[in-house]
């Protein structure tokens, strides 16, 4: 896949074109990361296939330099018919990048209202061929113009959409024009990118933007469900239009280990024999063809893509619930992370940059990443795939669903939930969905929980993470109840009295512990910066974290604890209890050590 990947972009950089934004350097960002400068200089930001377990060879990267307005009192996207006046010079943009940001190049609020403006042209070679437009992610509500024809809307700020826009096209230059309204108001999914988030708030296209050629009938989803009980791959091949075919080819290293055929719209099944298992020590990936055949047999469209084969439970061991990976036991001690970049804020500055923090885990020697309260771009959970980091994904939380217009904003947090299962519900990284955290936002905690279990019930539910906190702006709904953990945050010592307990039906987790920081001067978001306990310097800090690990191992041997997750991957702007500043610059611990003491007590804690 590696191969194809490079080819999309070599096609992608010599027909994207694009120019590059001139008078921005490192010098004069507030807090540069080593990656700043190659996000500066490229034409094309973030040029890599954005949707790497559904790849096809042909495709147009839109990132770049679009142009931009924004502001409150600009025409609403929303309610938008036809496209607003730009001035004859307009502010620059460079996409994907949000506004807020300064590798954006505007790098101030952008304001509700945000306007965006390209012109492109189709390659000669689509002739003929239907085109998708896709977008990774605009936050929030999006309106979408080709050639001043409007195509549609979507609303989500987290999820990937498409558009066939086929029927607005003309030969030559085609001008696109997207609106995206973002009122900050908490009623809706957005996490700590909200009004009650304590970091910069962003808006708008954040995510790949691009072009792609389809036949008239196409690919438009896949699920791939390992089913190891079976020794077999569940697949599900998504189209709108019926009674086409699916051929799927599973590989092994370029031989071809099986196939099978089924039809669209409905499961079938590879069997995979003596399956070489997906975990942490051995994230091995299968390399997946499927072909979409019409009535006739022809192939009408080609994708290719991966899958791991792992099972994911809840059993008990010598009588106490333990998460099981492949039916055995093993620790989970796991990394905070939020996905925050002081020049990209919400978007990092390359697929280097996004790799680094998942590379920074591993290193470590941890075997989980919690994505809090974000969705990243697809190309991050292919990154944890391959490299073998078990991944909790939070559902990002709305903050206000009690108002008058409380079942429409409820109804709108449960439809983007099951968006955000749909879309990476076929990576093997992903080993549980946590709906809610501390309250946030928390209602009908218990229903939602039990929904997502029986939605997808090959992985587990963690449905309030860290039930004992609360934010204090509303009721706490507290303990659901259900689901597979019984999860509380503490960032005091660990002691048996601080420590959740399995019961009879869910085992024990520490969703967030920790958060001990350390100033590194020269490294610092410019901020009262802050952090549950503040330590001395880099050796007390290291060592402060193994005395945590080895209480904590105490705490898994005799009372029942199965997962911990430490806060957190890198500083975040006022947080400065990272593994890593905020600018990725600076460790702020030995991480050999680290690593040996995590290493150390997930062997000692192994089922054998």
């Amino acid at each position: 896949m590696k191969k194809v990947v490079f080819i999309c972009f070599l096609f992608c950089f010599f027909l994207g074109g694009g120019i590059t934004m001139k008078g921005q350097s490192p010098k004069k960002f507030t807090l540069p990361t080593p990656w700043t400068d190659k996000a500066l200089e490229v034409a094309v930001p973030l040029p890599e296939y954005p949707r790497p377990q559904m790849v096809r060879t042909e495709w147009l990267n839109l990132n770049g330099v679009w142009d931009y307005m924004g502001g409150k009192d600009l025409q609403d996207p929303v309610s938008a018919t036809s496209v607003p006046t730009f001035p004859v010079k307009p502010e620059q943009i460079r996409v994907p990048f949000p506004p807020e940001a300064e590798l954006s190049g505007i790098a101030r609020k952008g304001g509700t209202c945000l306007w965006y403006r390209r012109s492109f042209t189709i390659p000669g070679a689509w002739k003929g061929k239907n085109v998708l437009l896709n977008f990774g992610a605009v936050d929030r509500i999006s309106t979408v113009f080709v050639n001043g024809k409007k195509v549609g809307t979507h609303t989500g700020g987290y999820d990937a959409f498409t558009f066939d826009i086929t029927a607005f096209l003309k030969s030559g230059e085609n001008t696109l024009v997207v609106g995206a309204y973002d009122p900050n108001d908490g009623k809706a999914a957005s996490g700590k990118n909200g009004p009650r988030g304590d970091y910069t708030f962003t808006s708008g296209i954040w995510q790949t933007v691009w072009l792609e050629p389809v036949e008239k009938q196409y690919v438009s989803r896949i699920k791939l469900i390992p089913d190891l009980k079976n020794n077999r791959l569940e697949v599900l091949v998504n189209t709108d239009n019926d009674g086409l075919k699916v051929s799927a080819v599973a590989k092994d290293g370029g031989k071809e280990i099986a196939k099978a055929e089924g039809t669209v719209n409905g499961k079938f099944y590879i069997p995979i024999q003596n399956p070489r298992l997906w975990t942490p020590e051995d994230p091995f990936l299968y390399d997946l063809k499927l072909q979409l055949k019409n009535t006739k047999g022809k192939v009408v469209d080609e994708v290719d893509s991966y899958f791991g084969m792992r099972s994911v439970s809840l059993g008990k061991v010598d009588g106490v619930n333990r998460p099981l990976l492949n039916g055995k036991f093993v620790f989970q001690i796991g990394l905070l992370d939020q996905g925050y970049w002081p020049d990209g804020i919400f978007t990092a500055p390359t697929d280097e940059a996004l790799l680094y923090d998942i590379e920074l885990a591993k290193r470590a020697g941890f075997n989980v990443i919690r994505k809090h309260i974000k969705v990243e771009p697809q190309r991050w959970y292919y990154h944890c795939d391959r490299l073998g980091l078990m991944v909790w994904q939070d559902m990002p939380n709305l903050w206000e669903p009690d108002g008058t217009d409380s079942v429409a904003v409820r109804k709108q947090f449960r439809e983007e939930l099951k968006v955000m299962i749909d879309q990476h519900i076929s990576s093997p990284s992903i080993v549980m969905w946590v709906p809610f955290n501390e309250n946030w936002g928390a209602f009908e905690v218990t229903d939602i929980t039990a929904w997502v279990k029986k939605y997808d019930p090959s992985r587990l539910v963690n449905g309030l993470s860290g039930y004992n906190y609360a934010p204090g702006y509303r009721p706490a709904y507290g303990d659901p109840g259900n689901g597979d953990f019984v999860d509380m945050h503490h960032y005091g010592k660990i002691e048996p009295k601080a420590m959740p307990r399995p019961d009879e039906k869910r085992a024990a987790s520490l969703g967030e512990f920790g958060g001990k920081g350390l100033f590194v001067r020269d490294h610092l978001w410019p901020v009262r910066n802050d952090a549950y306990e503040m330590m001395l310097n880099k050796e007390v800090l290291t060592d402060t974290y193994i005395l945590m690990l080895n209480e904590l191992e105490q705490m898994i041997k005799y009372f029942g604890l199965s997962t911990a997750i430490y806060t957190q991957t890198t500083d975040v702007e006022h947080e400065i209890n990272g593994l890593v500043t905020y600018d990725r610059w600076v460790e702020k611990m030995n991480l050999d050590k680290v690593k040996q003491i995590n290493r150390e007590v997930i062997e000692g804690t192994r089922q054998k």
